[in-house]
């Protein structure tokens, strides 16, 4: 091994911890690697909501550090990332005699609205259901309803922005290159991958290692560091299901349930509502975590008690399930467990150090890198000051509230593009959504069509910028296009990434 590159950071996992941590390193002028055994966003990182909030319900349980930094979050990320995140207004119905008094209601959208640094986000207001659109789908007895503000993510590709970002900024960034072995061995740690694509082995040097694989956070102690014993992080399941539309109001809604937990009903892609989240213990691997026939009749009832036409299990398009790892502080509900996180560094004086990186939310993961790079700093030396606060994703390099005239400019760039096309584009690369089309004059340019709006030189683009492989990383975690492509176009597609592969 004698001339092989030392790294300053080995990161193991490619969410949005790891991504943000590795983006923030690199930026900061360290030598990064980050090895993700699979794609990336491919676990809890796409698994979620998706949304950019400050966490009103997180307010019961009295974690006021967590929501304040979330709430200030909000503005920074949309500032950050205008192509993939934007605002959204929310509606919550109250009735007399329902879960929460309006009081307390009340009380919470006001800490909400004053304890985050609100600059740009409208404040809550309380609507009329009697009069006000959102009240239409809605059952006639919710006649009253609190709107507020907060934000939505396209969860998975704020991950793979943050990989290419950190790749840019000179990290060596590795899908599809599980972690097979780590041990320390004269002050650096020696890490093992194996590709999952060819079975090639590959041994680095690091540093520092920063263990933030998620769901798999302990697995990975267990296995690579071969551990005994190892319970850090409880895993607890959420599910989504995907209906068509049921409303037409831009907004979406907050609903409370008899149990206390709540629901979110989302404007989703155009054409459809997603309706979650769930909020269960899991026990099973996190890669097998699917929807349960339970799930899907606690959403359906659980919104078909607010909508005035019910949601059937018949009406669902599609799902999807993935496992939240909170750091496990013995609460004795699922939905009562932390959702903030907590950095533990580990090894003696002299030692090269391990971070171990539990729980963590979209919101919060550029501070929670910030946090993590201060341990990084303690433990190998300071290189750079933080940055990320005033940065720029790859293609988000336009006002946080100019989406439309960014979406005219393409237009005008591109005259033979249907509006929808152009919006969707924007709304996945930004301003990167030129150098995709590059000097297509009409439709023909853009080769092959596989369906929806998918076209051979985005799909290209994804193969050679973002680590696209599979017909799933095309449709279901770069782009949605999933939802609007039949079976066997979705063949042809994986067909097609196969010869692209061989060649």
């Amino acid at each position: 091994m004698s001339g092989q590159p030392i790294y300053d950071l080995f990161v193991i996992g490619g969410g949005i911890n790891g991504c943000g941590i590795a983006r923030d390193a690199a930026g900061r002028g360290y030598s990064v690697a980050l090895a993700e055994m699979n794609d990336f966003a491919s676990g809890t990182s796409s698994g979620a909501t998706k949304l950019i909030h400050g966490g009103l319900r997180y307010l019961e349980h009295y974690e006021f550090r967590l929501v304040r930094e979330a709430l200030m979050e909000r503005e920074v990320l949309w500032a950050m990332a205008p192509h993939v995140i934007w605002p959204l207004r929310f509606v919550l119905p109250f009735q007399k005699g329902g879960i929460r008094p309006a009081w307390l209601i009340r009380l919470g959208l006001f800490l909400y609205d004053n304890l985050g640094g609100r600059k740009l986000l409208p404040a809550t207001k309380t609507l009329d259901l009697r009069r006000d659109p959102a009240g239409k789908p809605l059952k006639p007895v919710f006649s009253k309803a609190f709107e507020y503000s907060d934000g939505w993510v396209d969860d998975a590709r704020m991950v793979v922005l943050n990989a290419r970002d950190a790749q840019i900024r000179g990290a060596n960034i590795l899908s599809r290159a599980r972690v097979v072995s780590a041990h320390r061995e004269e002050g650096h740690w020696v890490v093992t991958t194996k590709s999952q694509r060819d079975g090639s082995v590959v041994t680095h040097k690091a540093r520092m290692l920063v263990n933030a694989a998620g769901p798999w956070v302990d697995q990975v102690l267990a296995g690579a560091f071969g551990r005994n014993n190892v319970h850090n992080v409880r895993l607890v399941q959420g599910s989504h299901i995907i209906v068509r539309k049921k409303f037409t109001d831009p907004r979406a809604y907050f609903f409370q349930n008899p149990d206390n937990r709540i629901i979110f009903a989302i404007p989703y892609e155009g054409e459809f509502t997603l309706i979650g989240t769930t909020d269960r213990d899991y026990t099973e691997d996190p890669k097998d975590v699917r929807i349960s026939p339970e799930e899907v009749n606690y959403l359906c009832d659980a919104a078909s008690e607010y909508f005035q036409e019910p949601v059937r299990p018949d009406d669902i398009v599609w799902s999807y399930s993935a496992v939240r790892p909170l750091f496990d502080d013995g609460a004795s509900k699922a939905q009562e467990a932390t959702r903030d996180y907590v950095l533990k560094i580990e090894g003696n004086s002299g030692d090269a150090p391990l971070l171990n990186v539990f729980g963590g939310k979209l919101t919060t993961y550029r501070r929670l890198a910030e946090h993590a790079l201060e341990k990084i700093g303690e433990s190998i030396g300071e290189k750079g000051p933080a940055w990320t606060a005033g940065s720029r994703l790859p293609g988000g390099d336009f006002a946080a509230t100019a989406f439309e005239p960014t979406v005219a400019d393409l237009l005008k760039a591109y005259p033979f593009l249907e509006r929808g096309h152009a919006e969707r584009l924007i709304r996945c690369y930004g301003t990167d959504s030129k150098s995709i089309l590059g000097k297509a004059r009409s439709v023909a340019d853009l080769g092959r069509h596989f369906g929806g709006t998918l076209y051979e030189a985005e799909v290209r683009w994804l193969v050679d910028m973002e680590w696209a492989v599979t017909a799933e990383d095309v449709l279901w975690r770069r782009t949605k296009q999933g939802l609007f492509l039949t079976p066997e176009e979705a063949k042809g597609l994986d067909a097609y990434l196969g010869m692209l592969a061989a060649a």
